[in-house]
C-alpha cells in the first residue's frame, strides 16, 4: 500500500516555543497581521502578556467574535471582516474553533465567493489560491487544529467541513506554558479529545507505519499524563506532556483519519452545542467498545498502552472519562431518548469519516450505540 504524509510547513515546540514567531514574521515581512482569539483569552491578558510583545513593530488587529463550535455565519462574519481589513497575514491563537476559524479567513478570503461555497458537504467551488500566511498557536492541548488542513463549522442540525491543504500552517507554534491556566474542565474535555484522535487514528483503515507510531506515542503520553494535569493543573511535568502528545495525535489523526467517534460527535454539538470535546468522550466508550471485535490486535495495544489489559474497552474508556470528572451518558447532558433518531439521520451523513471505520457503522449500529451511549449500557455490534 502507498501512502503518504502530510505536515505543517514548519512546527515549533516546547517551553518558550512562541518567541519563534518572530521568525517566520521575518520571512512575511507583513503590513497589517489579523490576530484571531477569543475574548475570554484578550480578558486574561494572554494577548497582551505573551503575544503582543512579540508583534511590536507591526501593525496588528485582534478580532475576538469567536464562538465555541463556530456557526457558518460565524466564519462568514470574518471572512467579511478579513476582506475589509486589507490585511496580509493571520496568526490565530486559542482553541480549536479559534484556530479552525483562522486558517479558513486566511485561505477564503483570498478566493472568491463565501464560505459554505466551500463546504465538504454542500459547496460548489474548488479553492484556487493559497491565501495569506498564518501562524496557529493552540492554547489547550486537545484539537490538533494546528496542524491540520480541516475547518469545521457548525450547520443547521449537522455539521460540516472546509478541507485543502491550502489551510495547513505555514507555521504551527506549540508552546505547554499557554496552556497552564486552562480550566480544569476544558483541560479534560481536550484531552480527551487529543486521546480520541490517538486511538481513532490508531485503528483507521487509513492507517500505516508512520502514523501508528505517531498514535502509539500520542497514547503514551496522555495516558500518562491527563488526569494530572486536569487535578494538578499547575504541573508543569504533565502540561508538557499533554501538549506533546495533543500536537502527536494531531499528526496522526491528521494523516490517517477519525471515524465513528467524530461521527456521531458532530451531531450533538451542532444540535445541542455540546463542547467537541465533551462530545467525543461521552461516545468514546460506546463507540470503541462496539467496533472492537473488527480490530482486535490494535485495540488490545490500546489496552496495553492506556494502561489496563484486565479491563474490557467498554470499561477502560469509561473509566477514563470518569476519572476527568466528565459525564458518560447522554442522558446526564439532559438530551431526550426520542432525540436519538434525529442524531443518528444527522450521523449517516458524516460519510467522509464514517468511510475509516475498521467496523462499517450502518444506520442501524449507529443508532444502537446512541442508544446504549444515552443509558450507560456498552452495545453488542449485529454484526456479530
Amino acid at each position: 500500500m502507498i501512502s503518504s504524509l502530510k505536515f505543517p510547513k514548519v512546527s515549533y515546540t516546547g517551553w518558550g516555543s512562541i518567541e519563534k514567531i518572530g521568525d517566520e514574521l521575518q520571512n512575511w515581512e507583513p503590513a497589517n497581521l489579523l490576530v484571531v482569539t477569543d475574548a475570554a483569552l484578550l480578558k486574561m491578558g494572554l494577548v497582551e502578556e505573551q503575544l503582543m510583545p512579540l508583534l511590536s513593530g507591526y501593525n496588528v488587529s485582534v478580532y475576538t467574535d469567536v464562538e465555541p463550535e463556530p456557526s457558518l455565519s460565524c466564519g462568514q462574519r470574518l471572512v467579511d471582516y478579513t476582506r475589509s481589513g486589507g490585511f496580509d497575514g493571520v496568526i490565530g491563537l486559542g482553541g480549536g474553533s479559534t484556530l479552525d476559524l483562522a486558517k479558513l479567513t486566511a485561505v477564503v478570503t483570498q478566493n472568491e465567493g463565501n464560505v459554505e461555497d466551500y463546504l465538504n458537504l454542500e459547496g460548489t467551488r474548488e479553492l484556487t489560491n493559497k491565501g495569506l500566511p498564518k501562524v496557529l498557536i493552540p492554547t489547550t492541548s486537545g484539537t490538533g487544529s494546528e496542524v491540520t488542513n480541516i475547518a469545521v463549522l457548525s450547520l443547521e442540525g449537522t455539521k460540516d467541513v472546509v478541507t485543502h491543504d491550502f489551510l495547513l500552517a505555514d507555521a504551527a507554534i506549540v508552546d505547554p506554558q499557554l496552556t497552564m491556566t486552562v480550566p480544569k474542565r476544558i483541560t479534560a474535555a481536550t484531552g480527551i479529545d487529543a486521546l480520541t484522535h490517538a486511538v481513532e487514528a490508531f485503528v483507521s483503515i487509513q492507517a500505516n507505519e508512520a502514523t501508528d507510531a505517531l498514535a502509539v506515542k500520542a497514547m503514551e503520553l496522555i495516558a500518562g499524563s491527563l488526569k494530572k494535569a486536569v487535578h494538578q493543573g499547575d504541573d508543569r511535568q504533565a502540561r508538557e506532556a499533554m501538549s506533546h502528545g495533543s500536537y502527536i495525535a494531531g499528526l496522526a489523526f491528521f494523516n490517517a483519519g477519525v471515524a465513528g467517534v467524530h461521527a456521531l460527535a458532530y451531531p450533538l454539538g451542532s444540535q445541542f452545542k455540546l463542547p467537541h470535546g465533551e462530545s467525543n468522550a461521552v461516545l468514546l466508550p460506546y463507540v470503541m467498545s462496539y467496533i472492537a471485535s473488527s480490530c482486535p490486535e490494535k485495540m488490545d495495544k490500546v489496552r496495553t498502552i492506556l494502561g489496563s489489559v484486565e479491563e474490557d474497552h467498554f470499561d477502560l474508556f469509561l473509566r477514563l472519562v470518569k476519572e476527568v470528572d466528565l459525564p458518560t451518558t447522554l442522558a446526564e447532558y439532559g438530551i431526550p431518548s426520542e432525540m436519538i433518531k434525529d442524531l443518528t439521520k444527522d450521523a449517516v451523513k458524516q460519510k467522509r469519516l464514517l468511510a475509516r471505520s475498521p467496523l462499517p457503522l450502518s444506520e442501524e449500529d449507529i443508532f444502537t450505540i446512541y442508544k446504549n451511549a444515552h443509558t450507560g449500557a456498552p452495545a453488542i455490534p449485529s454484526t456479530n
